[in-house]
């Protein structure tokens, strides 16, 4: 089997709301490329990667010489022909090579008549646990889906849970000041006592700010305080809160990983197929934290069903996830796969026994979407539609104004 052809289509599939955070939002829409690897054999391979639009499509169009003739299963070639480490220092190729990877996995899984998590050490649990993944929310269009106030975020997290089943809950802070998004923590951990709770500010706060937030939460169920300040030196000065700290944005590849293994910073390690460059380094990296018992999740970057079926499969091979993962799947109005967004039941997704990923294109969706992207075109993820010419610092102090 050897690789014929690649191609890029870029879409935007609306959101319930625009979602806001420490560094912007999404505008009420996700912007995601789709990327298909086509093999001698007919058979096509998915992947997908967000943002960029125009620019990812061309990023990914440029691979086209480096992949024909190329065998999928010769994967770890794949890394060195696309993202050799020292020349990555000028080309950026991480995400670029992870979509290539899915689509390469989903093509070696179709070939053989076998799911994805066979080709990564076979499955150990039907369905992956997901928490509810609460968002600060502007209004949409239509005026409804306002997330501000803790009243609204609490009925907001009711729906949810009534609908999908969540006994987790993550909040994602850093829009408004510290102490208000307290009160909406508070707000929300006193709804249900009986679950377990996330804060993420994405690193806004300083190391002080961080602290005291710490400090005022050690008395709820909290499973984790994720990126409360950035770096690992500002992780490691509240490794005393005795809160377990968690991060998606300083360990986010292996020489990170192994500067935490030696001077332990953060305790769980959220692992994202894109962000480290496909499904494989994720499970090696599950294994080094296995190793030093750290603990493992399982990271959202905005997918759509073709990213999400790649976290089911990660999430399906880990013997150490023992935390629900996030998702930011269901604020999303529909999907690109075919049957549409896959089902909560209980909280989790089932893990898709397909062959390959398990997924397919819904080609009139994927049109409809595309059409859409060419009408709006791109938002910038790191500006906030609310507060024009505005953009924080680290730490910030550059707060909305939650009246």
């Amino acid at each position: 089997m050897k690789i014929v052809d690649i191609r890029a289509t870029t879409v935007t599939v609306p959101l319930e709301a625009p979602l806001r955070h420490s560094n912007g939002a999404h505008w009420g829409r996700f912007v995601r490329t789709i990327v298909e690897v086509e093999a001698d054999n007919g058979l096509i391979g998915l992947g997908e990667l967000g943002g960029g639009g125009e620019s990812a499509e061309a990023a990914i169009r440029g691979l086209r010489e480096y992949l024909v003739g190329h065998d999928p299963f010769a994967l770890e070639a794949l890394r060195f022909a696309i993202a050799n480490p020292t020349a990555s220092l000028y080309n950026n190729r991480t995400q670029l090579l992870a979509a290539v990877e899915f689509a390469c996995l989903d093509l070696i899984g179709q070939h053989l008549d076998v799911p994805a998590y066979d080709l990564l050490g076979g499955k150990l649990r039907d369905r992956v646990p997901f928490a509810s993944y609460l968002f600060f929310r502007l209004a949409s269009a239509s005026g409804d889906g306002e997330v501000r106030t803790p009243e609204q975020l609490v009925a907001h997290a009711r729906e949810l849970r009534d609908a999908h089943g969540f006994t987790v809950h993550k909040l994602k802070g850093g829009v408004f000041p510290p102490g208000y998004e307290l009160e909406c923590y508070r707000a929300l951990a006193s709804a249900w006592p009986e679950d377990r709770f996330r804060y993420d500010p994405n690193g806004s706060m300083s190391v002080a700010e961080a602290r005291r937030f710490g400090q005022a939460i050690r008395d709820l169920p909290n499973e984790y305080f994720e990126d409360p300040t950035w770096g690992l030196n500002g992780m490691r000065q509240l490794r005393d809160l005795g809160i377990p700290l968690a991060t998606n944005t300083v360990v986010v590849n292996f020489e990170q990983l192994a500067t935490n293994v030696r001077d332990p910073a953060v305790d769980v390690i959220l692992l994202d197929t894109t962000f480290w460059g496909g499904i494989r380094p994720c499970v090696k990296a599950a294994a080094v934290c296995e190793t030093f018992q750290l603990g493992v999740a399982v990271h959202s970057s905005g997918e759509l069903g073709i990213q999400l079926a790649t976290m089911l499969h990660l999430g399906a091979v880990l013997p150490n996830l023992t935390y629900a993962a996030d998702a930011h799947y269901h604020h999303l109005r529909d999907d690109v796969i075919v049957g549409g967004k896959m089902p909560y039941v209980d909280g989790t997704i089932a893990v898709p026994d397909g062959p390959g990923l398990g997924v397919r294109l819904d080609r009139e969706r994927v049109a409809r979407y595309a059409e859409l992207y060419r009408e709006l075109g791109g938002y910038p993820y790191d500006r906030d539609p609310a507060r024009p010419g505005w953009y924080p610092l680290i730490p910030n102090d550059r707060w909305a104004d939650p009246s």
